[in-house]
């Protein structure tokens, strides 16, 4: 019961990072990423569709992103999307595709965005506590059924695991930070 609660909770963490992770793409550095884009939904013939579904992405430059329609017809609302974003980015379409320049990035703006990612890593981080919490209540719930020993030992499990999530949460941050300072 216990390695089931354990297992349940190592699953929940790694979820708190992939979606720190996912938050962290979202966020625009100098380059161009073409993860940027994955929340941007297009008014397709009156559906809301997901940018992925009627465009490919490439990235010819590094400062450079191209999104090339499967439908021709879809340029405008594709390029209305993705001003309504507010991604900061101007995008320009030449009829067969939309290019997104990446500007260079100010020293205030990467202060902003550091500031950002900041607070996501502590969602993050925020999402591995609660989990852990959760499971330290379940498993002292257990603690006439298993022996004091096994809640104590389990206990100590979570919270080295927490440490290793919250860990690597910190790691992902350094380099996404890293990544904003560069010139």
């Amino acid at each position: 019961m216990i390695d089931e609660l354990l297992a349940e909770a190592k699953g929940k963490m790694d979820q708190a990072i992939a979606h720190t992770v996912d938050e962290f793409g979202t966020i625009r550095t100098g380059r161009a990423n073409p993860g940027l884009l994955h929340r941007i939904v297009v008014d397709y013939y009156g559906t809301q569709t997901p940018l992925q579904q009627i465009a490919g992405f490439s990235v010819p430059e590094a400062r450079m992103l191209v999104v090339q329609p499967y439908d021709k017809s879809s340029i405008q609302a594709i390029e209305k999307a993705i001003m309504t974003a507010d991604l900061g980015l101007n995008p320009s379409n030449d009829g067969n595709v939309i290019r997104l320049a990446f500007p260079q990035l100010t020293e205030e703006r990467r202060k902003d965005l550091i500031r950002m990612t900041r607070h996501l890593a502590e969602e993050g981080r925020v999402a591995v506590r609660n989990v852990r919490r959760h499971t330290k209540d379940d498993i002292e719930s257990l603690e006439g059924d298993v022996s004091e020993d096994d809640v104590r030992r389990a206990e100590k499990t979570l919270q080295e695991m927490t440490d290793r999530h919250v860990h690597r949460i910190d790691d992902l941050l350094a380099n996404k930070e890293e990544e904003l300072l560069e010139v």
